[in-house]
């Protein structure tokens, strides 16, 4: 069973989506679902046409993010999405990625909390690196941050406002 007094005990399990899990511990925040992987790509056309016409997905046109240096591609799977990140400049995050591994791969998981700035002072008390200090607006146009992967067992964590 995947719930414990109605709360979601197994958030892997696609239970009670789109609302708040209960968050364990002393925190002024809730803990949502897994809102998408992003995956760095080094052709996001191909990567695209991949999910769109081999797996049949749909996929979200690629639209540049300018302010975030990327471009991006949404390919919706039902409970969640992938979003694929190509370098747009030469300032690009995901280009310095794609220099370490020419082939691509996970770039962060996004997961959604429903007080991002709360989220935010929590990381920070609890020695979590919060990689800016305030919220920026994310690829949905919501608040987002992200939490430093050498405190998140090598994952990049962006924590989205659902």
């Amino acid at each position: 069973m995947y719930f414990k007094e109605g709360v979601c005990i197994f958030p892997a399990a696609n239970c009670m989506v789109g609302r708040p899990y209960s968050t364990q511990g002393d925190v002024p925040w809730n803990l949502g679902r897994l809102n998408h992987v992003a995956i760095a790509v080094p052709d996001i056309e191909k990567a695209a046409s991949m999910y769109r016409d081999v797996l049949g997905a749909k996929v979200s046109e690629t639209v540049p993010l300018p302010e975030h240096g990327v471009y991006v591609s949404f390919v919706e799977l039902g409970n969640t999405k992938l979003e694929l990140l190509y370098p747009l400049g030469e300032k690009s995050p995901i280009g310095g990625f794609l220099k370490r591994q020419p082939t691509g791969g996970m770039h962060h998981i996004c997961i959604e909390v429903d007080d991002v700035k709360e989220a935010i002072r929590t990381m920070k008390t609890k020695g979590v690196r919060v990689l800016n200090e305030e919220p920026k607006i994310g690829a949905h146009g919501k608040p987002v941050t992200f939490l430093h992967p050498k405190d998140c067992g090598g994952v990049l964590i962006e924590l989205e406002e659902a």
